[in-house]
């Protein structure tokens, strides 16, 4: 897995501004998985490359608190301190509340890191949950999006440190998310093997092309498949092509 990883970083990186590990995939192979992935963070940080830790956390303050040392910070110990993985972002769950969230920001904001909070996801049960009516009007992602909103540091500046992850499998909600949302980095998953597309998100890069971040995965790594090419070709041209779309927006 980590010569995996660093042939991934080593060919699209310079395509990129920042690398996504899924902590399950690592997570999975126990104790050699999570030293994989100490590895990959390390190996993308030296190609200049963000790490975007996708975990979906979120639980109770107590645990909250122990994720963001986890990801982000780090746990005193009667030996010293023990530095956790290192990450400049990590994705969270919303969907116990606004005081998990603010522990997680909090342990974020303490280490000069991001959190991107999900707010309407590029999986097709996003409907299930997410897409519910509420009473007086509304969709429950357009109350998360507002909570997210409430969430960001007075003294951000033009982007807030707390980000939205919002598929780009449903295009028509991106322009309502920019308005509850206008100082949020939007994460844009779902681009390329689950069917969205760059072009379609535009309203996300409207504070400009910090403003979003479109992220592909599978498109990139698999590319070589369709094209022939080499592995390392293949990752390579897909995320140029990506980054070119989204440069033209």
């Amino acid at each position: 897995m980590t010569a995996h990883c660093r042939a991934v970083i080593d060919a699209a990186g310079p395509a990129c501004v920042a690398v996504k590990p899924q902590l399950a995939c690592f997570e999975r192979l126990g104790a050699p998985g999570w030293a994989a992935l100490a590895d990959t963070v390390a190996h993308a940080h030296a190609a200049g490359l963000l790490v975007l830790a996708d975990g979906k956390r979120g639980d109770i303050d107590v645990s909250a608190a122990a994720y963001g040392q986890a990801l982000v910070g780090s746990t005193p110990t009667p030996f010293g301190e023990v530095r956790g993985l290192g990450a400049d972002a990590f994705t969270a769950n919303p969907y116990m509340g606004v005081d998990t969230l603010s522990v997680l920001t909090g342990a974020a904001r303490a280490a000069a890191a991001g959190v991107f909070v999900l707010v309407r996801t590029s999986n097709p049960g996003a409907a299930d949950v997410e897409d519910l009516a509420l009473e007086g009007g509304g969709r429950l992602w357009e109350r998360v999006a507002a909570i997210v909103d409430g969430l960001a540091g007075a003294d951000d500046g033009p982007l807030s440190d707390v980000g939205a992850v919002v598929g780009a499998t449903a295009p028509e909600h991106v322009a309502r998310m920019r308005e509850l949302m206008p100082r949020s980095i939007l994460l844009l998953p779902g681009i390329g093997a689950q069917g969205g597309r760059v072009e379609d998100v535009a309203p996300a890069f409207a504070p400009g092309r910090a403003g979003g971040l479109v992220s592909a995965s599978r498109s990139i790594v698999s590319a070589h498949e369709a094209s022939g090419a080499a592995p390392a070709d293949g990752a390579r041209a897909e995320a140029e092509r990506l980054r070119a779309a989204a440069w033209a927006l």
